[in-house]
């Protein structure tokens, strides 16, 4: 069974930072789209960020460009979303998905994801 693990979420005041990992021991990320969803409490499930490297580029949700950071460690098979200067609208569970390569154009739709983790969740205080 494929299976997705989040962690480092946590609480913390407004203008602080976190980092969330994703790892798993059974999908090789670097052949699937990795990225990034946030939920907050009765709103949809939002695309914050996705990065393959088949793409080189990661891309970004306007409402965290500048902000937050993806990146990978493929020898550890985790993929990592830096967050800095968090706001009290970053409140969500952040979840981490995998994607085929081949519709890596269509990554802000949940729909077309393959694999999810359990998500993990952040609380920005203001």
């Amino acid at each position: 069974e494929v299976q997705l693990v989040e962690s480092g979420g946590g609480f913390v005041q407004t203008g602080g930072s976190l980092r969330l990992s994703c790892t798993s021991s059974a999908l090789a990320f670097d052949d699937y789209g990795i990225a990034w969803f946030r939920q907050a409490p009765g709103k949809d499930r939002e695309a914050i960020s996705c990065m393959s490297s088949r793409i080189g580029k990661p891309v970004y949700a306007d409402s965290v460009k500048g902000r937050f950071t993806i990146s990978t460690d493929i020898a550890k098979n985790t993929v990592y979303l830096q967050m800095h200067n968090l706001k009290p609208e970053d409140t969500g569970v952040y979840y981490c998905a995998a994607l085929p390569v081949s519709v890596l154009s269509l990554w802000m739709m949940p729909s077309i994801y393959d694999y999810w983790g359990q998500g993990t969740q952040v609380t920005v205080s203001s």
